[in-house]
């Protein structure tokens, strides 16, 4: 039976978008690395952490020795035998992770954006279902605006991975909040400078059994 928590309460745009950039800062994203310009305004994040405590963040350091092959804030990140939640089941109708986190990056003045390669590229604009873990942006049970990962960020055990492990979802359906894997199909795009430090988005897309 699906488990489900109450959504951080986040009602204005720009708290929206802090809290992606939240979500990017959790898991090490390069938009930390970005100048002011291409920030939130002050006080968003403090604002976006009002009723933090029913947000489904990273709730404690992780274990001595856990992930330790996998850095944070890069590739797909671990997801440890010992977590309580489930890993994301097999599927041979998604876009895989490790397709999605297979790219190198480049330093810029604008910060470190990502370098696509050619099977990334040809899924820009393109029909695509995306499997993950749902980072909610609204205090609603089904969210149209939220974030898919590769590794829960509510799990204590897991080593979070970079942006490239995650994807903006924009729902044409509401899509209902739940810890368990999420499957949304819509439009696929890569964003190879999104002012968030995002990789990639999904727009007009609806959940998938």
């Amino acid at each position: 039976m699906s488990r489900t928590l109450k959504p951080l309460p986040v009602t204005s745009r720009m708290a929206r978008l802090a809290c992606i950039a939240t979500a990017m800062a959790l898991a090490g994203g390069a938009h930390a690395q970005q100048g002011a310009a291409t920030k939130p305004a002050p006080g968003a994040f403090e604002r976006a952490k009002e009723g933090a405590a029913a947000a489904p963040v990273l709730s404690s350091p992780l274990p001595a020795g856990a992930g330790t092959a996998v850095p944070s804030g890069s590739g797909a990140g671990y997801h440890s035998p010992n977590s309580p939640i489930a890993p994301l089941p097999q599927r041979n109708d998604v876009v895989p992770w490790s397709v999605l986190t297979d790219l190198s990056k480049k330093t810029t003045k604008d910060g470190i954006l990502p370098v696509f390669n050619d099977a990334q590229k040809g899924m820009d604009k393109t029909t695509q279902r995306i499997q993950g873990f749902m980072v909610p942006l609204d205090a609603k049970p089904t969210q149209t605006h939220f974030i898919l990962t590769s590794v829960p960020l509510t799990c204590s055990f897991c080593t979070p991975g970079g942006p490239e492990s995650m994807v903006e979802v924009k729902a044409k359906t509401p899509v209902r909040y739940s810890l368990e894997p999420v499957v949304v199909e819509g439009k696929f795009t890569v964003l190879p400078n999104d002012p968030y430090g995002l990789y990639y988005r999904v727009v007009d897309a609806v959940p998938v059994k």
